[in-house]
C-alpha cells in the first residue's frame, strides 16, 4: 500500500492585490511549515495566468501542505509556527482564503 497523503491547499487573495513582495513574505513563511514535524512537504507559489475560461487565476498566493493524515494536519494548524505565521504575516496581508483538503 501506497502511504496515505492529506493534501492541504490554501489560495490567498491579498489585501493589496497583486503586491509582489507580500507574495513573496507569503512564499517564504510558507518554508518555515517545513520545520513542522508532522509537515512532510510545504510550497507555496503565484498563479500561473491563463486564457482558459475554467483556470481561476484571480488569486495572489497559492500553498500546498502535505501531511500523513487528518492528526498531522491537526498538529500542522495548532503548531506555533503555524500559528505565528497566520497572525503576523496572513491575517494582515490577506483578504480572503479558500482551503481545499483531500487524501488519497
Amino acid at each position: 500500500d501506497d502511504p496515505k497523503i492529506l493534501t492541504h491547499v490554501v489560495l490567498c487573495w491579498l489585501k493589496d492585490a497583486g503586491n509582489s513582495e507580500q507574495r513573496d513574505r507569503i512564499i517564504k513563511m510558507t518554508e518555515t511549515f517545513n520545520d513542522i514535524p508532522s509537515v512532510l512537504v510545504a510550497r507555496a507559489g503565484g498563479p500561473i495566468m491563463s486564457e482558459r475560461s475554467i483556470v481561476d487565476d484571480s488569486f495572489d498566493v497559492g500553498i500546498i501542505v502535505e501531511v500523513r493524515d487528518e492528526k498531522g494536519l491537526q498538529e500542522y494548524i495548532d503548531h506555533p509556527i503555524h500559528q505565528k505565521a497566520k497572525e503576523e504575516i496572513l491575517l494582515p496581508l490577506v483578504e480572503r482564503v479558500l482551503v481545499y483538503d483531500f487524501a488519497k
